[in-house]
């Protein structure tokens, strides 16, 4: 049996999803941070349940296939990165496995599984950052969460990110510190700020700007111009005051301060509105690939009818508008419909509607509408489709479905129904979206048998 606190020697064999490498001791699996497939090390055990135990390194005696020397001052404290110690050819390695093995250990399925597409950039890809902000030794600071907490490591200066967001904090802090704005603390549920939300055009360079706060703050935001001078690619700076105890970060109303009320982006050569609520894949250039992808999947021939579901401002579904006779976009998120609507208008794209609404209610009200789509994409949130959205796409029996997902376990789950009700599962595309993350999408094609 395991002790906790004891040392023991051993050497690292498989990957979870969550980022940590699997050894076995005395035939218990343990999970061991930060460290690579065929590592050789002393690991202390620091938690022992009944059929595992959680361990950390004590000494790395010989380094794995692909391990470097992270790059990050504070990648052992954020909760952000998981594969900074790791190569990034290692890194798609492993997360190609961990979309093979949801689907065959989750899914029960053996489809085709294409190479994973990695991206040209590890480094500075997010489009959108939401930093915590936080009080320490009476500063005001931000940075990201550490894993598995609340707790904020004060760092901005993040690889993943734009340099332009860095140089925006550098400014924005002093002055919101002058301005005697205070951190939200989580526990009394006072102070007034919670976050900053900065989102950039990768495309355009525009820049969006958004505090969240327990209270508005915005009177007391004198500086607002002398930052627009100094970053005149703020063309945007709005307000969402959320005062509820709550992990969700948004407020349920934006406010506009200053600017336009949306940035706008390219987005497969369509032009894309993007307000504050709007979802948008965070990384554009990876997104656009993963876009080409789900179109030559569809291989569409021209008189096909798409339904879109889970279209947020509807980037996919346009993406294709071109070469369908008529689409269908359906999103529960009111503002990210008016974004999708616009954004059909801006491009001159005229075969479009968009619904707003839930997509398994909507889906079943056009189902009872004898609705028949000869395609259907879904692009579900993390924890996948509900059941109406399945059977009601089922019940339409399109010709071809692809689900695009951010969760390649509840796209197992969800491709597996599908298959139970005569679709066959042809083929899986793991997509990096998400580089030095435990994240990774993957985009699926189903037929009708």
């Amino acid at each position: 049996m395991l002790q906790k606190n004891e040392i023991y020697e051993t050497e690292i064999t498989g990957m979870t999803t969550e980022g940590s490498g699997v050894c076995k001791i005395d035939s218990m699996a343990v999970f061991v941070p930060m460290t690579a497939i065929g590592d050789k090390l002393k690991v202390k055990i620091v938690k022992v349940l009944k059929n595992y135990a959680f361990g950390i390194i004590d000494e790395l005696l010989k380094f794995g296939t692909g391990r470097v020397t992270p790059d990050c001052p504070v990648f052992r404290q954020c909760g952000g990165c998981v594969f900074r110690h790791v190569d990034y050819q290692t890194e798609l390695q492993y997360k190609s496995q961990f979309v093979k093995d949801a689907f065959s250990r989750i899914g029960k399925l053996n489809p085709v599984f294409e190479p994973i597409l990695g991206g040209e950039n590890r480094n500075f890809y997010r489009n959108k950052a939401q930093y915590p902000v936080a009080m320490k030794d009476n500063k005001l600071v931000c940075g990201f969460y550490a894993k598995h907490s609340h707790r904020v490591i004060a760092f901005q200066d993040c690889y993943l990110h734009p340099p332009i967001f860095q140089e925006i904090l550098n400014y924005l802090l002093p002055a919101l510190q002058k301005a005697n704005i205070s951190a939200y603390d989580e526990l009394s549920h006072t102070g007034e700020l919670r976050h900053i939300y900065l989102r950039k055009g990768y495309h355009s360079g525009e820049i969006m700007l958004c505090f969240i706060t327990r209270k508005s703050i915005h009177k007391k935001l004198n500086f607002l111009l002398d930052l627009q001078n100094k970053f005149p690619d703020i063309v945007s700076i709005s307000e969402s005051v959320n005062s509820e105890k709550t992990n969700v970060i948004m407020g349920k109303k934006v406010k506009l301060l200053t600017g336009k009320n949306f940035i706008i982006d390219t987005m497969c050569e369509n032009q894309i509105k993007i307000s504050p609520q709007s979802f948008y894949q965070v990384n554009t250039a990876q997104a656009e690939q993963l876009y080409q992808i789900a179109k030559h999947y569809a291989d569409l021939q021209g008189n096909e009818l798409v339904l879109d579901l889970y279209c947020g401002a509807g980037t996919i579904g346009l993406s294709m508008a071109d070469s369908i006779k008529k689409l269908i976009g359906v999103e529960v998120i009111p503002e990210a419909v008016e974004n999708a609507k616009e954004n059909a208008r801006q491009n001159k794209i005229f075969n479009a509607e968009f619904y707003c609404g839930d997509a398994g209610m909507i889906s079943k009200k056009l189902l009872e509408q004898k609705l028949s789509p000869d395609i259907v994409i879904l692009d579900p949130p993390r924890k996948g489709c509900d059941s109406m959205t399945i059977q009601s796409v089922i019940n339409m029996q399109p010709d071809k479905i692809i689900m695009i997902s951010c969760n390649p376990a509840t796209c197992a789950r969800d491709s597996a129904i599908f298959a139970e009700n005569h679709y066959m599962i042809e083929k899986v595309k793991a997509v990096d979206l998400f580089p030095s993350t435990t994240h990774v999408e993957c985009i699926v094609l189903m037929s009708r048998k």
